[in-house]
């Protein structure tokens, strides 16, 4: 019986090789279902000895490892197994999907990468390999573009949603200031403006997402750390008060933030991740920032977001917020509305 469903497995999972290897019809595209899943979710296709043995370990070391810098530990993504025998529709329209293909019959071991296979917009990601040593290897060795494949695919969902429901108001007064702006959705609100500083954000009673825009002049080193979390403490000190006299927002002393410089569709930017607080009180969580140098160069433009859920789970919130600081254009290169 055992290798009866085995080979069955092998079969199951040949027929998504042939499906991912086939060439997409255009017609057919757009007939595809939307995708299902909640956000951070993939789901791994793979025989179930090799999900409890070494490779699935080496699975979860990537996909599910400790999301950065959040207070509480949290997987960068949900992992949901599935034996090859059980990957039928329903699974098949997920929004994430691994698929490990492990057969003595395979000559051309690789990684395989689709978009909307079975359904929009959904990321499939295809490890082809004779053997679970092999795909173990093909795992590691094309780690990181395997964890790309997923971090855009989400981040351009959330994207996608934003510029369909914008709160259209809101992009042309950053534009008018800064020259370029992310797309926000519709629930974010303007809730303060000055010449040099934007604050947008969405509030529920147990929640915040907020994203803050600022410039300040360049004097030189500017994309340093140091120098970044400077200006940032500075310009939070001078708009963002806390609720009680002498609160105010900060950055948090206790986790030295992480600095990592960035090239995003032909922008390069400095990226911080970090947590914040308020001085004197018990709020905090956690932020990423991009800073970046203006295009005549005398000004260096800070896009941030950050989350406030004490109740809740972080990752996904982070994520959500951090995907539309991602969204930035300069004024020229939007879209029209």
């Amino acid at each position: 019986m055992k290798s009866i469903r085995n080979l069955l497995s092998f079969i199951i999972a040949a027929v998504a090789l042939s499906l991912l290897t086939a060439c997409g019809g255009g017609s057919d595209k757009a007939l595809l279902p939307n995708v299902s899943g909640k956000a951070g979710e993939i789901i791994v296709v793979i025989n179930k000895g090799d999900w409890e043995g070494t490779l699935g370990n080496e699975i979860r070391g990537l996909l599910a490892s400790d999301c950065p810098f959040l207070p509480q530990r949290e997987p960068l993504y949900t992992l949901v197994s599935v034996p090859p025998s059980a990957f039928t529709n329903i699974f098949q329209i997920h929004r994430n999907i691994l698929i490990v293909n492990i057969d003595s019959k395979v000559t051309e071991p690789g990684v395989i990468y689709k978009s909307n296979q079975w359904a929009q917009p959904q990321c499939v990601v295809l490890i082809n390999a004779p053997e679970s040593e092999k795909a173990g290897e093909l795992l590691n060795d094309n780690s990181s573009t395997i964890l790309n494949a997923f971090e855009q695919a989400e981040r351009d969902r959330v994207i996608s949603n934003c510029k369909q429901y914008e709160a259209s108001s809101i992009r042309p007064a950053v534009n008018k200031v800064f020259g370029g702006s992310p797309y926000f959705p519709t629930g974010y609100n303007l809730k303060k403006q000055t010449d040099d500083f934007f604050w947008i954000g969405y509030d529920t009673q147990y929640t915040i997402q907020g994203v803050f825009v600022y410039r300040y002049p360049v004097e030189g080193n500017d994309l340093t750390l140091d120098n970044i979390i400077s200006r940032r403490n500075e310009m939070l000190k001078n708009n963002v008060p806390g609720m009680f006299e002498n609160t105010y927002m900060t950055t948090a002393e206790a986790v030295t933030p992480n600095l990592e410089y960035i090239k995003y569709k032909n922008r390069e930017f400095a990226q911080v991740r970090g947590f914040w607080e308020v001085h004197n009180d018990y709020m905090g969580g956690p932020f990423i920032s991009h800073s970046f140098y203006s295009r005549d160069g005398k000004e260096v433009i800070v896009l941030e977001a950050f989350v406030y859920a004490p109740k809740y789970d972080k990752r996904n919130y982070l994520r959500q917020v951090e995907s539309i600081i991602y969204s930035f254009q300069w004024e020229d290169e939007q879209e029209k509305r």
